[in-house]
């Protein structure tokens, strides 16, 4: 296993900017080693990144990333993490299935104004 990663290959690996790996490192959640102006990532602070990546993935937030991260750092630690992870997978999932129903009565809707619309010009004598 390798000491370290440089920035440009953490961000090819991942396809993400620099700019995103500097504001994870602003935000807290990854802590590169600095040699004068270069950052350099040790293979703990890939695996986060890795981590933060899925996270987005699924729709979490920053904060509920860190909130994460943060847990596993400290007692529970990785009980309390995974714990922690299922919860907000649960909420998550429930926030899915909320949309999903709002985006179904919204195309019902659209479906019955489309109708009504099509009824009336009928009622006009006009062919669609």
């Amino acid at each position: 296993m390798r000491e370290y990663y440089t920035i440009t290959e953490l961000t090819r690996e991942f396809d993400i900017s620099t700019r995103t790996l500097r504001f994870y490192e602003d935000e807290g959640l990854i802590a590169p080693v600095r040699r004068g102006r270069t950052r350099l990532f040790r293979p703990s602070d890939r695996h986060l990144i890795r981590q933060i990546m899925r996270g987005k993935r699924l729709g979490f937030s920053i904060n509920e990333i860190r909130e994460i991260i943060q847990i596993y750092r400290e007692p529970p630690g990785e009980v309390g993490q995974l714990k922690l992870m299922i919860k907000r997978i649960e909420e998550k999932r429930e926030e899915l299935r909320q949309k999903r129903r709002d985006l179904e009565d919204t195309l019902s809707e659209l479906d019955n104004a489309e109708e009504a619309c099509v009824e009336r010009l009928v009622e006009l004598g006009v062919s669609t």
